[in-house]
């Protein structure tokens, strides 16, 4: 039996910008974040993937705090941290913590490792400083690192080493939520597979929940329970990684399994898309794929597309996925 959802989004937006003026058409704003509800169970690995620019990261930071939510409700174990002034949204929301896409910027060249994770402590529970050395041991230790790690300086360690730093500093702060945005860029395979083996240890050991943010399927087919496709601010489909790799149902989900590079043969025949995502200052009426979408329809245009159940656990916001996966023919000359 599922317990309560340790995380709960619904209907989160975030809108950034914009711009009333006088005499002069204003500056709409962007929709980075159009309206996502989701639901995380403690322990769970959530997948987030979609194309550069769809609001993966901006989603992150909303559930964090760092990005204020334009309209919708966060909840952490049923209670509401969204909407809450800014000291109090940070108590309610330390549960949650954040991984950097790139830990090397996020670190203070002129502070030691051991300076940067002292300063969680002091900045969230004001430990003192006999208290905070034994914890920055215990947190490089954690990750793998020597305890004489913690007085040497960024620039020293390798881009794996900055990985497994980048988690230290989170671990201290014992989470619950932990937020992994692209967690491994521009790792060679080795490290790769061992920043991974860390990441799945550590949760065993901290009963962690993840939202694991990236570009890389194979990792995400690996390593996550659950997946959920964004397109331009909005989730199209979330389903078990199983039946996301084996057997995805929207469009665009298809086409983005397609276009990944594989070793075996056979999968999903690839169906090109054309163009590139609207602008999201201006989302178009409809479904918001309609215009790439190689089997489009005029009720795809005129009407908004969902998410809605398919099957048990799996939704998807597309009204031909029935005729789509029984192999409809495209509607739209992809020459054109």
């Amino acid at each position: 039996m599922l317990t309560a959802p340790v995380l709960e989004l619904d209907d989160v937006a975030v809108h950034l910008g914009g711009k009333r003026r006088w005499f002069r058409p204003s500056i709409p704003s962007v929709k980075a974040v159009g309206g996502v509800s989701l639901a995380v169970q403690a322990g769970e690995i959530l997948g987030i993937v979609g194309e550069s620019g769809c609001g993966k990261t901006t989603l992150g930071r909303a559930i964090l705090g760092l990005q204020r939510e334009t309209r919708g409700t966060i909840r952490l174990d049923g209670k509401v941290v969204s909407g809450q002034a800014p000291r109090e949204a940070r108590r309610l929301r330390r549960a949650v913590q954040y991984v950097h896409q790139d830990p090397g910027a996020a670190l203070d060249p002129w502070w030691s490792v051991g300076h940067t994770l002292e300063e969680g402590l002091v900045i969230t529970d004001g430990a003192k400083r006999a208290e905070r050395r034994p914890r920055v041991e215990a947190a490089l230790a954690a990750v793998g690192l020597e305890p004489s790690a913690g007085r040497r300086y960024p620039h020293e360690f390798s881009g794996g080493q900055l990985r497994r730093i980048g988690l230290a500093r989170i671990l201290i702060l014992d989470p619950r939520i932990v937020i992994l945005d692209e967690p491994t860029s521009g790792l060679d395979m080795s490290v790769q597979a061992t920043v991974l083996n860390l990441l799945l240890e550590i949760r065993a050991r901290r009963d962690l929940t993840y939202l694991f943010i990236s570009h890389d399927l194979s990792v995400v087919r690996r390593l996550c329970d659950r997946v959920a496709v964004m397109y331009l601010g909005r989730i199209v489909e979330i389903a078990p990684a199983t039946r996301t790799f084996g057997r995805p149902l929207h469009p665009y989900t298809r086409a983005l399994l397609a276009a990944a590079p594989r070793l075996e043969p056979g999968g999903l025949k690839p169906v090109p898309i054309r163009g590139e995502p609207p602008s999201a200052a201006r989302i178009p009426q409809g479904c918001l794929f309609a215009g790439r979408c190689p089997y489009v329809e005029p009720a795809c245009i005129a009407e908004e597309q969902v998410l809605a159940p398919a099957e048990d656990g799996h939704e998807v916001a597309c009204r031909r996925w029935r005729e789509i996966e029984d192999g409809a023919p495209p509607t739209r000359d992809l020459a054109a």
